[in-house]
Protein backbone atom coordinates (compact mmCIF):
# COMPACT_ATOMS: atom_id res chain seq x y z
CA UNK A 1 0.00 0.00 0.00
CA UNK A 2 1.48 3.35 -1.05
CA UNK A 3 -0.64 5.64 1.12
CA UNK A 4 1.31 7.36 3.88
CA UNK A 5 -0.69 7.63 7.13
CA UNK A 6 -0.29 10.96 8.91
CA UNK A 7 -1.85 11.21 12.37
CA UNK A 8 -2.87 14.57 13.79
CA UNK A 9 -3.44 15.35 17.46
CA UNK A 10 -6.90 16.83 16.90
CA UNK A 11 -9.21 18.15 14.21
CA UNK A 12 -7.86 21.69 14.48
CA UNK A 13 -4.30 20.63 13.67
CA UNK A 14 -5.65 18.45 10.86
CA UNK A 15 -7.47 21.44 9.35
CA UNK A 16 -4.41 23.68 9.70
CA UNK A 17 -2.15 21.14 8.03
CA UNK A 18 -4.55 20.46 5.16
CA UNK A 19 -5.07 24.16 4.44
CA UNK A 20 -1.32 24.79 4.37
CA UNK A 21 -0.52 21.72 2.28
CA UNK A 22 -3.31 22.32 -0.22
CA UNK A 23 -2.29 25.97 -0.60
CA UNK A 24 1.18 24.80 -1.61
CA UNK A 25 -0.30 22.44 -4.22
CA UNK A 26 -2.49 25.18 -5.69
CA UNK A 27 0.29 27.76 -5.82
CA UNK A 28 2.72 25.26 -7.34
CA UNK A 29 0.24 24.47 -10.11
CA UNK A 30 -0.41 28.16 -10.76
CA UNK A 31 3.33 28.82 -11.01
CA UNK A 32 4.13 25.86 -13.25
CA UNK A 33 1.00 25.72 -15.42
CA UNK A 34 -0.82 28.99 -14.99
CA UNK A 35 -3.91 27.16 -13.73
CA UNK A 36 -4.99 24.57 -11.15
CA UNK A 37 -7.60 21.80 -11.31
CA UNK A 38 -8.87 20.35 -8.03
CA UNK A 39 -11.31 17.58 -7.13
CA UNK A 40 -12.52 18.20 -3.59
CA UNK A 41 -14.71 16.42 -1.06
CA UNK A 42 -17.77 17.55 0.80
CA UNK A 43 -18.39 16.53 4.41
CA UNK A 44 -17.89 18.14 7.80
CA UNK A 45 -14.10 18.49 7.80
CA UNK A 46 -13.83 20.21 4.42
CA UNK A 47 -15.62 23.58 4.96
CA UNK A 48 -13.19 24.97 7.57
CA UNK A 49 -10.27 23.95 5.34
CA UNK A 50 -11.87 25.68 2.36
CA UNK A 51 -12.62 28.83 4.37
CA UNK A 52 -8.95 29.13 5.32
CA UNK A 53 -7.91 28.69 1.72
CA UNK A 54 -10.46 31.25 0.53
CA UNK A 55 -9.04 33.86 2.92
CA UNK A 56 -5.69 33.69 1.10
CA UNK A 57 -4.88 35.96 -1.80
CA UNK A 58 -4.14 34.24 -5.12
CA UNK A 59 -5.33 34.20 -8.73
CA UNK A 60 -8.53 32.32 -7.95
CA UNK A 61 -9.86 32.92 -11.46
CA UNK A 62 -7.25 30.41 -12.65
CA UNK A 63 -8.37 27.74 -10.17
CA UNK A 64 -10.97 25.19 -11.30
CA UNK A 65 -12.78 23.10 -8.68
CA UNK A 66 -15.09 20.11 -9.12
CA UNK A 67 -16.74 18.08 -6.34
CA UNK A 68 -15.48 14.50 -6.18
CA UNK A 69 -19.16 13.53 -6.06
CA UNK A 70 -22.55 15.15 -6.08
CA UNK A 71 -26.07 14.43 -4.86
CA UNK A 72 -28.81 14.24 -7.51
CA UNK A 73 -30.51 17.39 -6.22
CA UNK A 74 -31.02 20.87 -7.62
CA UNK A 75 -28.13 23.25 -7.04
CA UNK A 76 -30.16 25.35 -4.60
CA UNK A 77 -30.82 22.30 -2.39
CA UNK A 78 -29.03 22.41 0.99
CA UNK A 79 -27.59 18.91 0.37
CA UNK A 80 -25.86 19.97 -2.86
CA UNK A 81 -22.10 19.50 -2.44
CA UNK A 82 -21.31 22.22 -4.96
CA UNK A 83 -23.46 24.72 -3.08
CA UNK A 84 -21.74 23.84 0.22
CA UNK A 85 -18.32 24.30 -1.37
CA UNK A 86 -19.31 27.62 -2.89
CA UNK A 87 -20.48 28.82 0.52
CA UNK A 88 -17.15 27.81 2.09
CA UNK A 89 -15.10 29.42 -0.71
CA UNK A 90 -17.18 32.60 -0.67
CA UNK A 91 -14.08 34.82 -0.31
CA UNK A 92 -12.28 33.28 -3.28
CA UNK A 93 -13.54 35.64 -5.95
CA UNK A 94 -13.44 34.38 -9.50
CA UNK A 95 -12.96 30.69 -8.72
CA UNK A 96 -14.11 28.49 -11.62
CA UNK A 97 -16.67 25.88 -10.61
CA UNK A 98 -17.24 22.65 -12.52
CA UNK A 99 -20.40 20.68 -11.84
CA UNK A 100 -21.19 16.98 -12.12
CA UNK A 101 -24.93 17.65 -12.36
CA UNK A 102 -27.25 20.12 -14.13
CA UNK A 103 -28.84 23.02 -12.25
CA UNK A 104 -32.15 21.16 -12.16
CA UNK A 105 -31.91 17.41 -11.55
CA UNK A 106 -35.09 16.14 -13.13
CA UNK A 107 -35.72 12.53 -14.05
CA UNK A 108 -33.60 9.46 -13.31
CA UNK A 109 -30.04 9.98 -12.13
CA UNK A 110 -27.46 9.93 -14.90
CA UNK A 111 -23.83 10.96 -15.35
CA UNK A 112 -24.13 12.60 -18.79
CA UNK A 113 -23.68 16.18 -17.57
CA UNK A 114 -20.72 15.31 -15.37
CA UNK A 115 -19.09 13.27 -18.12
CA UNK A 116 -19.28 16.20 -20.52
CA UNK A 117 -17.92 18.54 -17.86
CA UNK A 118 -14.93 16.30 -17.19
CA UNK A 119 -14.26 15.59 -20.88
CA UNK A 120 -13.80 19.35 -21.27
CA UNK A 121 -11.02 19.11 -18.65
CA UNK A 122 -9.09 15.94 -19.53
CA UNK A 123 -5.90 16.98 -17.76
CA UNK A 124 -4.85 15.38 -14.49
CA UNK A 125 -6.05 16.92 -11.26
CA UNK A 126 -3.37 18.84 -9.42
CA UNK A 127 -4.96 17.66 -6.18
CA UNK A 128 -7.70 15.22 -5.23
CA UNK A 129 -9.23 15.22 -1.75
CA UNK A 130 -11.72 12.56 -0.67
CA UNK A 131 -13.24 11.49 2.61
CA UNK A 132 -14.42 8.08 3.79
CA UNK A 133 -17.55 6.83 5.55
CA UNK A 134 -17.84 4.14 8.22
CA UNK A 135 -19.10 1.82 5.48
CA UNK A 136 -15.84 2.28 3.58
CA UNK A 137 -17.26 4.46 0.81
CA UNK A 138 -15.24 7.31 -0.67
CA UNK A 139 -16.53 10.00 -3.00
CA UNK A 140 -19.99 8.43 -3.59
CA UNK A 141 -18.71 4.94 -4.32
CA UNK A 142 -20.92 3.08 -1.86
CA UNK A 143 -20.84 -0.64 -1.07
CA UNK A 144 -23.94 -2.31 -2.47
CA UNK A 145 -24.43 0.17 -5.31
CA UNK A 146 -25.19 -1.78 -8.52
CA UNK A 147 -22.70 0.27 -10.54
CA UNK A 148 -19.87 0.00 -7.98
CA UNK A 149 -17.85 -2.65 -9.91
CA UNK A 150 -17.74 -0.36 -12.94
CA UNK A 151 -16.87 2.64 -10.76
CA UNK A 152 -13.87 0.81 -9.26
CA UNK A 153 -12.66 -0.75 -12.52
CA UNK A 154 -9.29 0.85 -13.32
CA UNK A 155 -9.85 0.10 -17.01
CA UNK A 156 -13.20 1.90 -17.04
CA UNK A 157 -12.96 4.76 -19.52
CA UNK A 158 -15.72 6.94 -18.09
CA UNK A 159 -14.93 9.88 -15.82
CA UNK A 160 -18.28 9.84 -14.01
CA UNK A 161 -20.86 7.29 -13.00
CA UNK A 162 -24.40 7.32 -11.62
CA UNK A 163 -24.68 5.76 -8.17
CA UNK A 164 -27.77 4.48 -6.37
CA UNK A 165 -26.66 3.71 -2.80
CA UNK A 166 -28.17 0.54 -1.36
CA UNK A 167 -29.11 1.08 1.39
CA UNK A 168 -29.64 4.80 1.01
CA UNK A 169 -27.51 6.73 3.56
CA UNK A 170 -29.42 8.46 6.35
CA UNK A 171 -27.29 11.58 5.90
CA UNK A 172 -27.97 12.75 2.36
CA UNK A 173 -30.48 10.11 1.19
CA UNK A 174 -30.08 10.86 -2.50
CA UNK A 175 -28.94 9.25 -5.70
CA UNK A 176 -25.45 10.40 -6.66
CA UNK A 177 -23.06 11.15 -9.48
CA UNK A 178 -19.45 10.38 -8.65
CA UNK A 179 -16.07 10.57 -10.27
CA UNK A 180 -14.84 7.06 -11.01
CA UNK A 181 -11.77 5.61 -9.33
CA UNK A 182 -9.80 5.74 -12.57
CA UNK A 183 -10.53 9.49 -12.94
CA UNK A 184 -9.77 10.24 -9.30
CA UNK A 185 -6.40 8.53 -9.63
CA UNK A 186 -5.41 10.79 -12.51
CA UNK A 187 -4.12 13.31 -10.00
CA UNK A 188 -0.70 14.61 -9.02
CA UNK A 189 -1.56 14.12 -5.35
CA UNK A 190 -4.36 12.40 -3.43
CA UNK A 191 -5.47 13.11 0.13
CA UNK A 192 -7.77 10.71 1.97
CA UNK A 193 -9.09 12.54 5.03
CA UNK A 194 -10.78 10.71 7.92
CA UNK A 195 -11.65 11.49 11.53
CA UNK A 196 -12.62 9.34 14.50
CA UNK A 197 -11.50 5.99 15.87
CA UNK A 198 -14.38 4.18 14.16
CA UNK A 199 -13.18 5.23 10.72
CA UNK A 200 -9.59 4.41 11.63
CA UNK A 201 -10.73 0.86 12.41
CA UNK A 202 -12.48 0.69 9.01
CA UNK A 203 -9.32 1.94 7.34
CA UNK A 204 -7.26 -0.77 9.04
CA UNK A 205 -9.69 -3.42 7.75
CA UNK A 206 -9.31 -2.04 4.24
CA UNK A 207 -5.53 -2.02 4.57
CA UNK A 208 -5.67 -5.70 5.45
CA UNK A 209 -7.59 -6.54 2.29
CA UNK A 210 -11.29 -6.36 3.23
CA UNK A 211 -12.59 -6.02 -0.31
CA UNK A 212 -16.15 -5.44 0.88
CA UNK A 213 -14.97 -1.88 1.61
CA UNK A 214 -14.75 0.26 -1.55
CA UNK A 215 -11.86 2.26 -0.11
CA UNK A 216 -9.72 -0.89 -0.29
CA UNK A 217 -9.62 -0.41 -4.07
CA UNK A 218 -8.30 3.12 -3.63
CA UNK A 219 -5.61 1.93 -1.22
CA UNK A 220 -4.61 -0.91 -3.55
CA UNK A 221 -4.09 1.41 -6.51
CA UNK A 222 -0.55 2.30 -5.35
CA UNK A 223 -0.70 5.97 -6.24
CA UNK A 224 2.83 7.38 -5.87
CA UNK A 225 1.78 10.58 -4.08
CA UNK A 226 -1.06 9.59 -1.78
CA UNK A 227 -1.57 10.41 1.89
CA UNK A 228 -4.09 9.52 4.57
CA UNK A 229 -4.73 12.26 7.12
CA UNK A 230 -6.46 11.20 10.34
CA UNK A 231 -7.42 12.88 13.59
CA UNK A 232 -9.41 11.55 16.58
Amino acid sequence: MSFKLIRHANTETLIEHLASSMAEDIDRALTLQGRALLALAGGRTSPPVFRRLAAQSRAWSKVHVVPSDERWVNHDHPDCNLRQMQDAFVGAEGIRWLSLTPLQCDGPVNADFGEASMRAHPEAFDLTMVGMGVDGHFASLFPGAPTLPHALDLHHTKCCIAIEPNPMPAAGPHQRVSLTLSRLLRSDRILLVITGTDKLAVLERAQHGDHSLPVSALLAAHHPAAEIHWSP
